[in-house]
This record gives structure tokens, sequence and C-alpha cells, in this order.
């Protein structure tokens, strides 16, 4: 097995804005610094989201806000089906047991709120 290579922060933005500006191609700078492609196109993603100590670009600041707000959509839709199990779970006991509860008697009929038409 390989020992891992470790490159700095500034070797990484070097290569990739050698690669941006359009002098070598990306198999040349691949030869060049003995490195695979897939590592280049991944540097090269991380350096449009700012991660290099430079300033992101607009696509990459805005897909690092599209993966954040579709992990709290992910949280909350989590989040949601705990509950909506938890009250099911509270309900059917309640049932059981022979108890009314206003959870259910409000889940079962319409509250008059909301919009009307």
């Amino acid at each position: 097995m390989k020992k891992q290579r470790i490159f700095s922060v500034e070797f990484k933005r070097q290569v990739v804005e050698d690669f941006l500006s359009g002098e070598n191609g990306a198999a040349q700078l691949c030869r060049k610094y003995n490195i695979c492609s897939s590592l280049l196109y991944h540097w090269k993603d991380q350096y449009s989201r700012g991660r290099f100590d430079n300033e992101p670009t607009r696509e990459g600041a805005m897909r690092d806000k599209i993966e954040k707000l579709e992990r709290l959509v992910g949280k909350l839709t989590l989040e949601n089906e705990v509950l909506k199990r938890g009250l099911q779970n509270s309900l059917s006991q309640s049932q059981r047991n022979g108890k009314s509860s206003s959870y259910g008697d409000a889940l079962a009929s319409p509250s008059g709120g909301g919009a009307k038409s």
C-alpha cells in the first residue's frame, strides 16, 4: 500500500492556478507534478469553493450554499418523521388504554384555522 502524500495548500493553489491559466493541459500538469487527474479536478473544485485561502467563485459559493441547505432539509425531514412517529405511537397507546386525547381529536377533525375559500 502506498504511503499517502500530503500536499500544502500553497502547492495545491499553485497547481490549480497553473491549470486555470490555460498554459498547460491537465495531462501535462499531472505528469509534471506526479498527480492523478481526478486529484487535479478535485483540487479545482475545492479552489472554486475558496478552500485554498482564496476568494471563492460565485459558482463555488452557490454550490456550498445549496449543499448546506440540502443538509438542513434532510435534518428537518428526519426530525419531522421522528415527531410524527412519536405522535402516532402516543395516540395509538392512549387509544389502547381507552383514553381520549386532545391531540387525536385535533388531528381527526379540522381546526377551522388556515386559509378559507
